[in-house]
């Protein structure tokens, strides 16, 4: 799985719908759009899962929900992204198809090592870097952390918060796996499309440097 530049939605930074943000991330080379809203009700949360199902079908790409295990299982989404007050990944992954992704966010080695051990696929450290976006993810853990991780686990980890242009290639030459971005792609005024054109070209250049700089 390629979770390069992971997208996730967020009406509010976009003002835009979740479909509108899905077709314009997946038109820019978006891997991975996570549909994330957490005042939408389930009936219209599904809906709308199961419109972003057929953009994704359509450029052959990932397409996750965040939370919400019954609305992706119901939608036919790839899989669920969980975070550590949400149900535990060990009781996802005990009802969820064996090739259905589970990521889980995580904020510690600890976390993630555990995450590992209960089957996610991958773990997103969050945050990074201090954000605006979720305003009660805590401060930002850090390179230091997130290469920690990277040596504490095997599955691929992204890094997510406060995300942008200028500070991503130090992301991935700090062994981030991928990049999952919210107001750096989505935010009003944006071209969706282009900035995460510009967010995969700039993942691209900063895996050759990380390779250089390991040789």
């Amino acid at each position: 799985m390629t979770y390069s530049v992971y997208v996730v939605t967020d009406t509010k930074v976009s003002g835009r719908s979740h479909e509108e943000m899905a077709e314009s991330a997946y038109a820019g080379g978006a891997d991975v759009v996570q549909l994330r809203d957490k005042e939408m009700p389930a009936k219209d949360m599904l809906a709308a899962a199961k419109e972003i199902i057929k953009i994704s079908r359509n450029h052959n790409k990932l397409f996750i929900v965040n939370d919400r295990v019954d609305v992706a299982l119901a939608a036919g989404a790839d899989g669920v992204h969980v975070g550590q007050s949400d149900i535990p990944c060990k009781d996802v992954r005990a009802i969820v198809p064996d090739d259905f992704i589970v990521g889980v966010s995580v904020s510690s080695v600890t976390e993630a090592v555990k995450a590992e051990r209960e089957g996610a696929d991958y773990v997103a450290l969050s945050p990074i870097y201090s954000t605006s976006t979720k305003k009660d993810a805590g401060e930002g853990k850090g390179l230091e952390t997130l290469m920690k991780m990277k040596r504490a686990v095997k599955i691929p980890v992204l890094a997510i918060g406060g995300i942008s242009a200028e500070n991503a290639e130090e992301i991935i030459i700090g062994g981030a796996d991928g990049l999952a971005v919210v107001s750096a792609v989505l935010a009003e005024g944006l071209c969706i499309t282009d900035a995460v054109k510009e967010m995969k070209r700039i993942v691209a250049e900063a895996r050759i440097k990380a390779s250089e700089v390991r040789q």
